[in-house]
């Protein structure tokens, strides 16, 4: 009997560097190929990436059950201008999928050939439970390669020593950072991880002695290593020479994290588990360029309607998950508002003003719609404010009642009914507000130990 000596596919194999720098560029070729390109040549190409990406969704048994249902076929969708036809999808219709399908659902699935070599990361379960997120390699490497280019637009280069705070569990964030940078920048990477991984007093040891140049991750936690350091008698920005932070920056956090680090500029982008790298700022930091050569991005109000120049959820189609899991009209459910004008950078995609918000993670007060998530914008006025707060959500006799625990440096110095006012003012319905010194909100918020800290506590 003869042997098969075929060779094993492999993930590496199934990516085409050659193809995947031309169709997806990075490094100098970004600029090349987009800067001063028309928007409608940049349509064209999206056409084009659509119809493969379609070609995919329709050999998947998930949208062949889910569009069957709502009376589309195959011959109704021929262009983007049929997308709106196709339902919004979100997590928890996958989720569902996944309980009816287990244990991976069947949007990792295809009917017309083998599945390949394929990633299995979970999604944190901020919002409830986690969910399977499988990429194919060809759908990952792109993301890579476009969270590469974010970091080496930016100025990531090959004097940099970039220390991360993302987790490595099972969660993309650290895992998925790390072949960005290795792979698409030529910087070194110090991959600390979060505080549980590698303590905090330990991550400042690390950044002194390599000389971290460069920090990667979430804002709360890395104004939190800022602390440490100084609670160890090292001076950010003098004895850390840490000249810029790329990570992703609520409305109001810009400012006290470049504070905190001694004036290292800060720099957001935004993507989420399930599509990778969606947006960046630029050099000029002017909003968010979404990365259109790779995604169709909407902004939707909660009637899945197009909500023009006002928030809704951000809404994603990934024309480059065409091998594997692709995403047709996938409700993120982050709020965000589209930017009108040109761009300084000279490029044809279009900008956000980044992350407002969770729609589904919103607290309803005698009919008004409260975001905890975008309480930090608001409190960034108040003296001596740290940049960390919880919102409890309380029953109140027949009623319910919101209160928004706020750090400041001096407590004492803070007038807590004129907060109250200004907070009730701005959001259009009474809140109350309790004063806390740093640290106050730890407990509740687990900065020191999550990546993405809890910002609402629902006590009813």
């Amino acid at each position: 009997m003869s042997r098969d000596t075929s060779p094993i596919p492999t993930y590496a194999g199934a990516v085409n560097q050659e193809r995947l720098q031309q169709e997806y560029p990075w490094g100098p070729g970004f600029l090349h190929t987009y800067q001063g390109m028309s928007r409608t040549t940049l349509e064209d190409l999206q056409q084009q990436r659509f119809t493969t990406v379609m070609d995919c969704a329709w050999a998947t048994p998930f949208y062949q059950r889910i569009w069957g249902e709502a009376g589309i076929s195959k011959g109704d969708i021929n262009s983007l201008t049929d997308l709106q036809r196709l339902p919004v999808i979100d997590k928890n219709m996958i989720l569902a999928d996944v309980a009816a399908h287990p244990p991976f659902g069947s949007l990792a699935t295809r009917t017309d050939r083998p599945r390949g070599p394929a990633v299995l990361q979970t999604t944190s379960g901020t919002t409830g439970n986690p969910q399977p997120v499988i990429w194919g390699a060809w759908g990952r490497e792109v993301q890579n390669a476009l969270l590469g280019r974010i970091y080496g637009w930016l100025g990531v280069g090959a004097d940099d020593v970039a220390h991360s705070v993302y987790g490595h569990g099972l969660v993309n964030g650290g895992h998925y950072v790390r072949e960005s940078v290795t792979r698409y920048t030529n910087a070194m990477l110090l991959s600390a991880g979060t505080g549980i991984e590698t303590r905090s007093e330990r991550q400042i040891a690390v950044m002194h002695q390599f000389g971290a140049t460069v920090l990667l991750g979430f804002a709360d936690y890395l104004r939190k290593l800022a602390d440490t350091a100084r609670d160890v008698g090292l001076e950010p920005g003098t004895d850390l020479p840490v000249r810029m932070i790329i990570g992703h920056l609520l409305a109001g956090g810009r400012e006290p994290l470049e504070q905190a680090w001694g004036g290292a500029k800060a720099y957001n982008w935004y993507g989420v588990a399930d599509t990778g790298a969606l947006a960046s700022e630029g050099p000029e930091r002017d909003g968010l360029h979404l990365w259109e050569d790779a995604n169709v991005v909407e902004v939707l109000d909660d009637d899945d309607k197009d909500a023009g120049n006002g928030v809704g959820n951000i809404v994603v189609t990934c024309l480059a998950k065409d091998d594997l899991a692709p995403l047709i009209r996938f409700n993120t459910h982050d709020l965000t508002q589209l930017r009108s004008g040109s761009n300084a950078a000279g490029l044809p995609f279009r900008r956000i003003d980044g992350l407002l918000g969770r729609s589904d993670n919103m607290v309803k007060l005698k009919g008004i719609n409260v975001y905890p998530s975008a309480m930090g914008a608001l409190l960034a006025n108040v003296p001596g404010f740290t940049g960390e707060f919880v919102c409890r959500w309380e029953k109140s006799g027949h009623g319910e009642r919101l209160t928004i625990m706020c750090e400041v440096q001096k407590p004492e110095a803070v007038d807590a009914q004129q907060v109250q006012s200004m907070m009730s003012d701005r959001l259009g319905v009474g809140i109350e507000i309790d004063i806390v010194a740093p640290g106050g909100t730890a407990s509740l918020t687990g900065v020191h130990e999550r990546q993405k800290p809890v910002r609402l506590v629902d006590q009813r």
